[in-house]
């Protein structure tokens, strides 16, 4: 007990770096799966995933990933199933940030897109990748 004690600072150094490597786990989007890029990009070409823009749509027209379709986040409940009717498809949802998708993920989730992701970083990490851009 008096080891305890005596290195109480350690086992707090110790606590409070194991909750700092936690903490990004817990705050990912409460479950939703976010892809990189390179993932993205291995969906769409080896599972032929359906790429839906949350952007609205100035931010669209600015630019997105090539092939994607664009149903700005507050209409996605209303058009998703529309635009993507097949269900078992994998569905990654793209903004500029990764903010918008993530929400967006829950509500594909919820419509029943049970393969449904965000790509993490958005539209900038798109783009920090060096991977096309289609403009509209």
């Amino acid at each position: 007990m008096s080891f305890f004690l005596d290195n109480w600072m350690l086992f707090a150094i110790a606590l409070a770096s194991g909750g700092m490597l936690m903490f990004p786990a817990l705050t990912s989007g409460g479950g939703a799966a976010g892809l990189t890029p390179t993932e993205v990009v291995q969906l769409i070409n080896r599972e032929k995933a359906a790429v839906v823009d949350v952007c609205g749509p100035d931010e669209f027209a600015a630019g997105h990933v090539t092939g994607a379709k664009n149903v700005p986040l507050p209409d996605l409940e209303t058009k998703l199933t529309g635009v993507v009717k097949n269900k078992n498809l994998p569905l990654v949802l793209v903004c500029a940030s990764g903010m918008r998708s993530k929400r967006a993920v829950s509500i594909a989730k919820k419509l029943g897109y049970e393969n449904a992701h965000s790509l993490t970083g958005g539209m900038g990490a798109w783009r920090s990748a060096n991977l096309p851009v289609e403009k509209a």
